[in-house]
Formats: C-alpha cells, structure tokens, sequence
C-alpha cells in the first residue's frame, strides 16, 4: 500500500537504505564478516549484527563459511542469496534467438540457443520467445514461474508511440501491430524490450570499457552497424527508439542510399558495414577471404590484418582504409555530441583491437573538433545478452532488496 514506508528519515525507511547497502556491498565484494559489513557501512557491530539477522530472516543473504588465516575462531561470513531471484534475457537476430538465465547475484545459471532462419514454416513470434526462454530455464533446472523479468533485446526499436518495432525489416514475424500483447499473453513475468546495441552500451556501463562514464557513444559493428548515446549518464533513445541507428546516416563515399527504411541499409552501412570489409579486401588484392557471413568474415579478416607484419601491405591498407571509413562516419557523431568516450564493439570492430583503434582514433582527430577518447569494448562474450541481463538486474534488485514495504 502506498506510502506505508512512512516519510524520509524514520527508522524504517534508514534500516532499509543500510540493508540495500549492505546487499550492494555484498554483490560487490563478495561473501563479507559482519565486522567488516560494519566497516564499509559505518554501523555499529551490533547494527550490523541486526541487518544481517534481518535479511537472513528474509530470504536475502546466506550464512556462507568462515574467515581463515587468522588467530582464533573464524568469523561468519554472509553472502547474497543467489536463488532470492532469477532474470532472463534474450538475444534476436534473423539467424537466432539466444536466451540466457541469471541469479539475482548476476551469474549466469542457464543458456539456450534457438535457431530462426531458414525454416519453411517457422513458428509465431510469441512462441520463438517462449521456446527460447523456456529452453534456457530448463537449462537452469529453474521453471517459468521462477523468473522475476525478462529483457528482450532486438535490433532496431519498438516505437513507444506505436508499440510497432521500426529500422529492423530484416525480423520476420517482429513487425505485428499486436505482437507486444501477443508476448504479454505468454509469458507469466514482467518483460520489457530494448534495442540490442542500447543493451551492450548498458553493459559496458556497468561492467566494461564505460564504467564510471557518464557521456559516451558505443559504436556497434556485427550483423549490422548501429550506436548507443549514453548522455548524462542515460541512454538516448529518441522520439521513435530510432537514437543511433546509424548504419542509415548518409556519408560520402557511397552512393546517397533513398527509401532507406525499405532497403534496410543507408550510406554508413554500406560505407563501413561488415560487408564492406571482404569487399575491401578483394578490392586490395587479398583472396584468401574466409568462409560464413559477412560479420565472421570482417572479424577474421581485421584479426588476420592486425596480427599482419609492417611489410604485409594489403592488410595493412585493409586495416587504413577501413579505419577511414570507421572515422567518417564517427565523425558526424562526435561533432553532435561531443562525448567524453567512443567505445568500439562487436566482432567486425573488437578483432581489430587496438591496432584498428589507434588508425580510427587518428582518422577521427583529422576529421572532427572533438577529440573524444576511443576504446575496444571490454564485454566480450554475447554483449546483448550480458546487457539485457544487467538490465533485467537492476529493476529486480531494486524491487526484491526494498525491505521497506
């Protein structure tokens, strides 16, 4: 009921404030003694004896072990309670949808990968995302009923204004003008929805290259190209969800791209897109181009170039000449925001590592005023789905560690 949590400053909503920093401290640090719980806290002993009795009472911390290498007997140490809740998250493409499990300490306990593409009659959107979802719970040896929300991360953004998902006609079946009730009819938990490159800036936020960044522009190179603006420490969406799509911005160098929405592609796309890579290369000379799509073969030709001699001249112009498309249209991005960080990710930009960033980072200070600071993302094992879990985190954390209601 509202307002039972009483004004700011009563004794109920203070031990509350201690107990979420205590739990935030325990998701920091690891298992921690209550005499130390005390010192990062600045309760008394006592104090802090009672917090822990009270969130052990209530299902959130665990009694784990004991300290050792001291003289006399251990102390107790407590830890989060990884089963106090459970989050999902998914990540879509054409190709696939990969769904993930987390506890509420942020481990992933379950994983399943459903494949989309190239099936006659595939199944309704609404039951790819359950059949997704309940594959990775089962992996989780977890039910349904047992995750608190789900995040599900796609390309392109569900318009707030229609409930239609925009700038993403490459997802068959996504495009349904009832789909998000579609969903809500399935699935027994709170979901939201995110776009997939919003999700990686997230977590880069909160656990790679951005932490501690406030304004910073997250370039995205896979299975397309894309940005995230992170300004004032929150991610700018846009009127549409359409903020960063901008594999769709016009560039020189290409053709001006018209009707870009039916195409799927603009000027950047074609420019410096993950198809441009092979294409650059045999361009250069190199014809030992690797096999699968287009992102596996940018990644492995901009690995191969960047662990290539100073003498290998067509990888080196492979790794110059991309850069250059990298930091054109970067530059239009820079010169409107002027952010404090770019962070490069995805497989087309990160295998290139830093010696791809150094070249665009060059480029970029030729091109534009700002001289933001560039770095290789630092999340680099399914960045979606570690964002869309992050997220799902942070409303369920918040949720299940008041202990004011």
């Amino acid at each position: 009921m509202a307002g039972t949590a009483g004004p700011p400053g009563t004794p109920r909503v203070l031990r509350a404030m201690n107990d979420r920093t205590a739990l935030d401290l325990l998701l920091e640090h690891g298992p921690l003694s209550r005499t130390r719980i005390g010192r990062l806290t600045g309760l008394s002993k006592p104090t802090a004896s009672q917090l822990l009795a009270r969130l052990e009472a209530a299902g959130l911390v665990l009694a784990t072990g004991t300290t050792e290498g001291r003289p006399g007997p251990g102390a107790q140490l407590y830890e989060v309670n990884p089963a106090a809740a459970h989050v999902a998250g998914l990540d879509v493409t054409a190709r696939r949808i990969r769904a993930a499990v987390a506890d509420i300490t942020g481990r992933t306990v379950g994983r399943h990968e459903l494949p989309t593409a190239g099936r006659r009659s595939p199944a309704p959107v609404a039951q790819q995302v359950t059949d997704a979802l309940d594959g990775a719970v089962k992996a989780a040896g977890l039910s349904r009923s047992d995750i608190h929300r789900l995040v599900i991360g796609t390309p392109g953004a569900f318009d707030p204004n229609t409930g239609r998902l925009r700038y993403a006609s490459h997802l068959p079946g996504w495009h349904s003008p009832t789909l998000l009730d579609e969903l809500a009819a399935a699935l027994p938990m709170p979901f939201e929805y995110e776009n997939d490159v919003n999700l990686v800036a997230l977590a880069e936020q909160r656990l790679g290259a951005a932490r501690d960044h406030t304004d910073f522009v997250l370039l995205w190179n896979e299975e397309g190209l894309g940005a995230a603006l992170v300004l004032g420490g929150r991610l700018h969406r846009g009127w549409t969800g359409g903020a960063g799509e901008v594999g769709f911005l016009p560039v020189p160098g290409t053709p001006l791209v018209r009707q870009v929405a039916r195409a799927n592609s603009g000027g950047f796309q074609e420019l410096a897109g993950s198809q441009a890579v092979p294409r650059l290369a045999r361009e250069l000379g190199i014809e030992d181009i690797p096999p699968g799509p287009y992102a596996e073969q940018a990644a492995a030709l901009l690995a191969r170039a960047a662990a290539s001699p100073p003498d290998d001249k067509p990888s080196r112009r492979l790794l110059h000449d991309y850069a250059t498309r990298l930091a054109t249209g970067l530059a239009s991005l820079v010169c409107v925001l002027d952010p404090e960080l770019v962070v490069l990710s995805g497989t087309a930009l990160t295998s290139g590592g830093e010696v791809l960033r150094a070249l665009v980072q060059a480029e970029l200070e030729e091109l534009a005023a700002p001289r933001p600071r560039l770095v290789v993302g630092g999340v680099r094992e399914h960045p979606v789905l570690r964002g869309a879990l992050e997220s799902a985190l942070a409303t369920t954390r918040d949720e299940v560690f008041d202990t004011s209601r």
